[in-house]
């Protein structure tokens, strides 16, 4: 079954009525937790979690299984109590049944009343968000609209395919425009198209103020989409950062070259440093790019051919995987993958 899209111009964030504007002013911070911290009988799931999100922002929470992500957002949304610690979503403390009306959560592992018409399956959440009956008729079809689903709003859940699922389980959520959404693998049952849909609900939800904590193993999505991210290992935030610190340092390049001398290699030192040489090719790290067209002016002035200039940067797996293996000097330089 293939999942239904209308021109993507009529499934813009847009679309949905904000809220940010109304009432008293919003505070500084979406989410802000100190000492976070959960235990089942031995197992420390989450330790001693400390993170402040502001308004607006797409934050990446990211970790291998069993590092203690789902548990965290358990936490946030009140549906398990800390074992220690204390955090505020939008000002309010956990279990705050107003912040709760403003917040959005789609699930990992979802399961929804399949014999409920989509239609249908909204008005049921809307009314659990205390939504009246006129929001409910105004709010369900843009909601439908804006993951392309409007066609099948009178179809049942059981005749929907596993990505057309996800797509009402994204609409569930953003059904009572939110101001902080959390979403768990939005994208895992998605084919590329569905996917790009997503990011860009994602960068509507942004434009718009609406904090998006995003938890996903599809390192390229959050690569796209979020400010910043964090790692979490063994139940503790190993590493925080702005994503373009992560990945727009110490930039890597390999030339293919025509015969070259060691003292050649000496002057480039002067310039960069480099990380492999061998007949035919050499690899670079500069600091930023404008550090390459000076090498590549030595080269043709000493008299050596280049038959190719690629640059390349690191990844966010490569990081991902350098924290997991507890690699701190590869979180700071990993090794770059190639840049198409």
């Amino acid at each position: 079954m293939q999942d239904a899209r209308p021109d993507a111009q009529h499934r813009s964030a847009a679309t949905l009525s904000p809220q940010l504007a109304a009432g008293s002013p919003a505070p500084a911070a979406a989410i802000e937790t100190d000492g976070l911290r959960k235990v089942y009988g031995a197992k420390v799931a989450v330790d001693s979690l400390t993170l402040t999100v502001p308004r607006g922002e797409v934050f990446g929470y990211l970790g291998p299984n069993g590092a203690g992500k789902t548990t965290s957002v358990k936490m946030l949304l009140g549906l398990v109590t800390p074992t220690a610690g204390q955090a505020r979503l939008l000002g309010r403390p956990l279990g705050d049944v107003e912040a709760k009306r403003r917040i959005g959560f789609l699930p990992e592992q979802f399961r929804f009343h399949e014999w409920l018409k989509a239609r249908e399956f909204l008005d049921f959440h809307g009314q659990l968000y205390g939504m009246p009956a006129a929001e409910r008729r105004r709010r369900i079809p843009e909601a439908l609209a804006l993951v392309g689903l409007e066609a099948r709003a009178n179809d049942r859940l059981r005749t929907f395919s596993k990505g057309m699922l996800q797509r009402i389980g994204l609409a569930q959520a953003l059904l009572n425009d939110p101001e902080l959404v959390f979403l768990d693998e939005p994208t895992s049952a998605l084919d590329p198209l569905g996917r790009r849909d997503v990011r860009d609900i994602i960068r509507g939800l942004k434009a718009r103020g609406v904090t998006v904590f995003l938890n996903s193993h599809l390192l390229t999505e959050v690569e796209m989409v979020c400010d910043r991210v964090a790692f979490v290992h063994q139940g503790r935030v190993a590493h925080l950062s702005p994503i373009d610190d992560l990945l727009n340092t110490d930039l890597a390049v390999d030339l293919a070259l025509g015969p070259y001398d060691r003292a050649l290699l000496r002057r480039l030192e002067q310039y960069c440093q480099i990380t492999a040489a061998e007949a035919g090719l050499l690899s670079i790290a500069v600091e930023h790019r404008e550090a390459i067209p000076p090498i590549i002016d030595l080269l043709t002035a000493a008299g050596v051919r280049v038959y190719a200039v690629t640059p390349r940067r690191r990844s966010l797996e490569d990081v991902f995987i350098a924290i997991v293996e507890g690699d701190g000097a590869a979180v700071r330089s990993a090794a770059p993958a190639a840049v198409p």
